[in-house]
């Protein structure tokens, strides 16, 4: 199972910790995996080549981790495009684990 933990501060996303995997089927195969890789992986590119936001990213794939951290005191403008994608990541996972919640268990703090 992946575990996802979703840390807010003052109502907005500021760090995304990824934990484990989902083990819906094999390695390479596992299209659950994909999915939430491909949501995660696709606003981490958003945050740093999109919204051009120095995050702090770091991933082990053998232990199945992802660890993104957005930088203290990120102007509004930033911290609106940062919303808007850390969002859309956040419902797209939500959505994701109801479908798959024996694989995903998604937690906010």
């Amino acid at each position: 199972m992946t575990h996802i933990t979703v840390t807010r501060q003052s109502g907005k996303i500021v760090k995304v910790f990824c934990d484990g995997h989902t083990d819906y089927g094999e390695e390479g195969e596992d299209i659950v995996c994909a999915a939430l890789s491909s949501i995660v992986q696709t606003a981490v590119l958003g945050l740093m080549q999109v919204a051009a936001i120095p995050v702090k990213y770091k991933t082990d794939a053998k232990k199945g981790t992802l660890l993104l951290e957005l930088p203290d005191g990120l102007q509004p403008a930033e911290r609106n495009n940062a919303d808007m994608i850390l969002e859309t990541m956040y419902v797209g996972i939500a959505d994701l684990s109801i479908e798959y919640g024996k694989y995903i268990k998604l937690t906010a703090e």
